[in-house]
């Protein structure tokens, strides 16, 4: 064999193994979110594959993965996105294509999990959160959250538009199914500015999840939005009287994507496969009350429904456990939130609101 290729040779051959051996990495939103996914999907994964895998923590943000992506270097392989991010990054090219084919388990996945560039991870959802410990009667509704008179105190809101429009129109009546049509119309949109301006004087607007328990635990506020599994990781950790009222929450879908170019895009696809498989999905939301969105994963999860009365075979759907988003009960009296709605048209909107609450 001729110097110069023995030479060639032995410079690349350290190249492909330290490629074959990197770790696949895995961007999520940390907190207890990452350790439920630690536990249960990068452990079990790295142990079946025989594939070092590492989590590291993002703020959903896709500037890091659009800086990766030009520089045509990326060190992700696989980034947790929610629906809009994934919508955006789709359409930027910032993510592998998905083929359904090549989706291991999409026959038993929830209506919208696979789409163009992502799977769907899980189900989360935002909802209204109190502390029965402080209130004499339960809120059930948005009109209620918006009832200052019957439960006074400070209210916890995310910062930003999204969400808390859509709350804001149900709370003035409009029934969770009419609520993007209404959004779609410049009197709809007004309405709800309106009524979240309101409220401007009793609201505390955060940006981290960990905010609303902590909050409400202490009675530093009355109320708050506040995403479902903080509140029920709050609860297993010790917070007494914190209680999640799920009707008309918005629920929404977390995404797997991969990274376009990343040089271990075969052990992503792999890894998602391994993360949306029934064990994986229960196991994840043994640790974590976010909802599993494969449908074998949320019918073992919940194993105390009801038999239908002289029906040997049937269940009733309708009776839900109070903690996880995608249970059918939880789902129809959830408002699925629009990814399409708020990418067309959320920046205009942001400001908007930013100008009326100045």
């Amino acid at each position: 064999m001729p110097f110069a290729r023995l030479f060639l040779l032995s410079i690349a051959l350290p190249v492909v193994a330290s490629a074959q051996t990197a770790p696949l990495v895995v961007a999520n939103f940390g907190g207890a979110n990452g350790k439920a996914q630690e536990v249960a999907f990068l452990k079990p994964f790295a142990r079946e594959s025989n594939t070092a895998a590492q989590g590291v923590e993002y703020d959903g943000d896709l500037g890091a993965v659009r800086k990766m992506v030009q520089a045509k270097k990326p060190t992700w392989d696989v980034v947790e996105v929610e629906s809009s991010e994934l919508t955006v990054g789709c359409k930027e090219g910032l993510f592998e294509p998905f083929d359904k084919a090549q989706v291991k388990n999409a026959s038993m996945l929830m209506p919208g999990s696979v789409q163009a560039c992502g799977v769907g991870a899980f189900v989360w959802s935002t909802v209204m959160a109190y502390n029965s410990e402080k209130l004499k009667t339960a809120p059930t509704s948005w009109a209620d959250f918006w009832d200052v008179k019957k439960f006074p105190g400070k209210r916890g809101m995310r910062k930003g538009a999204r969400y808390n429009l859509e709350f804001a129109l149900m709370a003035d009546g409009v029934h969770r199914r009419d609520v993007y049509a209404t959004l779609a119309t410049e009197a709809g949109l007004q309405r709800a500015l309106n009524k979240l301006q309101q409220l401007k004087p009793h609201i505390v607007w955060w940006e981290s999840g960990s905010q609303p328990p902590k909050a409400l635990a202490s009675g530093e506020w009355v109320m708050s939005t506040a995403y479902n599994g903080r509140i029920s990781a709050a609860v297993t950790d010790g917070a007494g009287g914190l209680t999640i009222a799920w009707n008309d929450a918005i629920y929404d879908l977390d995404y797997w994507a991969i990274v376009k170019g990343s040089p271990r895009a075969d052990q992503a696809r792999a890894f998602v496969n391994f993360a949306t498989s029934d064990q994986a999905q229960l196991a994840f939301s043994r640790e974590i009350t976010y909802g599993p969105t494969n449908y074998n994963a949320i019918l073992a999860y919940d194993t105390g429904r009801k038999r239908v009365p002289d029906d040997k075979h049937l269940i009733d759907l309708s009776m839900a456990p109070s903690d996880l988003p995608s249970a059918p009960g939880n789902l129809r009296r959830s408002l699925a939130f629009s990814p399409s709605y708020w990418v067309a048209n959320g920046a205009p909107i942001e400001k908007k609101l930013a100008d009326l609450l100045k």
